[in-house]
């Protein structure tokens, strides 16, 4: 995976995303995948609701802003207008499977070539971390400083098992995105092995909705600070807990882009 400089992004636009926080990350393979794939001048990125609105900050594609959880049906709706563009959206969890779920649940039925990138960090980031559908027992939020307790709130929504019941969907996976913490003797250092494989997913999903096909990626990652954790100790829980939790794992390739 060359790093180069990339004409995907603003030159000098300064890093406005969290310390520790993936979604920077994230953002920056889509825009290598968008180069790789020579695609970046039909690009149209539509944002919605929470922390991954930042992406107009830096990345150099058409940006349309959609209401919270409404970006898939924005997204449709451009590519039935503009079928040789290639339309993405950055989603958080809360805003995909809370107030969108229903969004994302038509548009993985109907199939039209759109991709959505889901960063799954289990609680409403933005707007102060409160309880997402995703939340894990016992993780501590602004609206359950206890910790929730699935006995009274339910399990978490698995975005992977609802969206693999449409056939409409052509690429489904989940990767961990979040760099795994390795310790040695004199020095904690990180993996790339999560980098690699997050960027290949990106990559393949692209290439799926290039295909013809509606593709869904998503990515496990961290929220230190609204978990109240230390950078470190977010990548270990995602490593530790999360993991466990949301199997990571190929769903769907109808289009075999993978091999």
């Amino acid at each position: 995976m060359e790093v180069k400089q990339l004409s995907t992004f603003f030159p000098n636009a300064a890093n406005t995303y969290c310390p520790g926080c993936e979604h920077g990350l994230l953002l920056k393979f889509i825009g290598m995948a968008l180069e790789e794939l020579g695609v970046v001048d039909r690009a149209v990125m539509v944002g919605s609701v929470g922390c991954s609105t930042l992406a107009y900050k830096f990345i150099n594609v058409d940006y349309v802003q959609a209401p919270h959880g409404r970006a898939p049906s924005i997204m449709q709706a451009i590519k039935l207008l503009e079928p040789e563009s290639v339309v993405f959206a950055i989603q958080g969890d809360g805003d995909a499977l809370s107030i969108g779920l229903q969004e994302l649940i038509n548009a993985a039925n109907r199939g039209i070539p759109v991709t959505v990138f889901l960063y799954n960090n289990m609680v409403f980031g933005m707007t102060g971390g409160q309880m997402a559908p995703t939340t894990p027992n016992g993780l501590k939020t602004t609206t359950t400083p206890g910790g929730i307790r699935y006995k009274y709130l339910g399990p978490p929504l698995d975005a992977c098992k609802i969206l693999s019941g449409f056939d409409g969907v052509k690429y489904l996976k989940r990767v961990i995105i979040t760099p795994r913490p390795i310790y040695t003797k004199d020095r904690l250092m990180y993996s790339s092995k999560e980098a690699i494989e997050s960027y290949r997913a990106v990559l393949n999903a692209l290439k799926t909705q290039l295909n013809g096909g509606f593709s869904f990626v998503e990515f496990l990652g961290t929220c230190n600070v609204n978990w109240k954790m230390t950078i470190e100790e977010s990548k270990k829980y995602v490593h530790e807990v999360t993991a466990k939790m949301f199997r990571p794992g190929l769903c769907r390739d109808e289009f075999g882009v993978e091999k």
